[in-house]
């Protein structure tokens, strides 16, 4: 019973925090994004009981580059998809400290109408982009494609060559490049 009402007060917790992340609207979306629309991933995401945070912590469940989704509603601070494979909602918060973006720069680089074009990518590389996940040689284009943005704080720019993104809240790894490839990659 009690773990019932946990889950109960959990599930109540996460629509109340939902609503507030979506409450504040524009009197008009941008001309490009439209409600109820096809957008495709444009990077791999994962994400944790339906939440993806624009930290972009690498853990949980992976979302492939690609996938359809339907745009539910675009807020100030978040964005709520349908992935259309799954009917599931997915909760993008955006942390803005960490993009540099409102929600609708962040929205138009994790999603568009139409799909990456993965043909232009070695065959290493999309192996890697699918499983969103690293190798030494692929280009800095592979490396966004496969695990996304890394947040500003510690990457303020993507000409870089050393991009550090976190595993999940106390842990980080870099991503070091010689020549636009990685080199190595840093625990």
């Amino acid at each position: 019973m009690l773990g019932l009402l946990k889950v109960i007060m959990l599930s109540m917790l996460f629509s109340l925090t939902a609503c507030q992340l979506m409450n504040s609207k524009p009197a008009q979306l941008p001309k490009e994004v439209q409600l109820g629309e096809t957008y495709y991933t444009q990077v791999t995401m994962m994400y944790e009981k339906g939440v993806y945070p624009t930290t972009n912590y690498r853990r949980g469940t992976l979302l492939e580059v690609n996938t359809p989704v339907e745009l539910l509603e675009i807020g100030s601070k978040a964005i709520k998809v349908k992935i259309l494979a799954s009917n599931a909602e997915l909760l993008i918060k955006n942390v803005a400290k960490h993009t540099g973006d409102d929600s609708y720069q962040a929205f138009t680089k994790l999603f568009a109408k139409q799909e990456v074009n993965l043909s232009r990518f070695k065959r290493m590389e999309r192996d890697h982009i699918k499983q969103g996940m690293l190798a030494k040689g692929m280009s800095k284009e592979a490396v966004r494609v496969a695990i996304g943005y890394p947040p500003i704080v510690r990457t303020p720019s993507l000409d870089s060559n050393k991009w550090t993104y976190w595993r999940s809240k106390f842990n980080t790894f870099i991503v070091h490049f010689e020549n636009d490839k990685v080199s190595r990659i840093q625990d």
